[in-house]
């Protein structure tokens, strides 16, 4: 494992506290550290809304987003699981779980995945997510990897709940609702940029990202600009 990177990882997740700070993008950053370091073939978060319903927040690839949407569709699978217990849901081989969790073990199947780690997004007695790594072969674990994937997940929960105002009567579940609305603001503008530039979801949403980044711009302004045609993004169109 580059030691090197982990230590990076766990100051960018850890130093968020500015005024700018974007929420799926720090999210993203998450699933993808996990991808690169841990050895997962892919990783998605879901974080709850105000009602307390779990949703998609971040995928690091559209097949993966699209299994995590199928889980909460059909209200079954270990990441739901391990939200709902506050407990870690450790599946080697989800063939051994048809019985467990017939359709979502299934559809994991179809898209290449033989294992599952699903991690609680929690401190103490608050769970407000849960983060869940994909393998696409089924065996154990590697016995370092799962405390670290846990520790990300801790220190990014922490993260988010500094995110609250000091104002006791301000909750993260509101912050998150303005999450899942730009959400669905990007899940748009990537539509949007994939059919007008002939190319999938994943390279679009890397296009969106990139431009953000590179303009030091919220990722859901970039989309709205975008979708609304409100403004030229030059490099981000051809």
């Amino acid at each position: 494992m580059n030691q090197q990177l982990l230590a990076k990882t766990f100051v960018e997740l850890a130093d968020n506290l500015v005024a700018d700070f974007d929420l799926i993008d720090f999210l993203r950053l998450l699933t993808d550290r996990c991808v690169s370091m841990l050895g997962a073939s892919a990783a998605g978060v879901l974080l709850a809304d105000r009602d307390g319903e779990l949703r998609v927040m971040a995928a690091s690839d559209e097949q993966v987003r699209l299994l995590e949407l199928f889980q909460l569709q059909s209200d079954e699978g270990p990441c739901l699981e391990a939200f709902r217990t506050g407990a870690q849901v450790i599946v080697p081989d989800l063939t051994q779980e048809i019985d467990r969790w017939p359709r979502f073990a299934n559809a994991a199947h179809r898209s290449g995945f033989g294992a599952v780690q699903a991690l609680p997004m929690r401190l103490r007695e608050e769970t407000v997510g849960a983060l869940n790594l994909f393998h696409t072969e089924p065996g154990p674990f590697d016995p370092v990897d799962a405390p670290i994937a846990q520790a990300l997940a801790d220190v990014a929960t922490i993260s988010l709940l500094q995110q609250r105002s000091s104002a006791r009567s301000t909750v993260l579940n509101e912050q998150l609702q303005t999450a899942l609305n730009s959400r669905v603001l990007i899940e748009q503008a990537k539509g949007k940029l994939a059919e007008r530039q002939g190319i999938d979801m994943e390279q679009a949403f890397t296009a969106l990202r990139g431009y953000a980044r590179a303009h030091s711009r919220r990722l859901s302004d970039v989309a709205r600009a975008f979708i609304d045609d409100s403004e030229s993004l030059p490099g981000l169109v051809a």
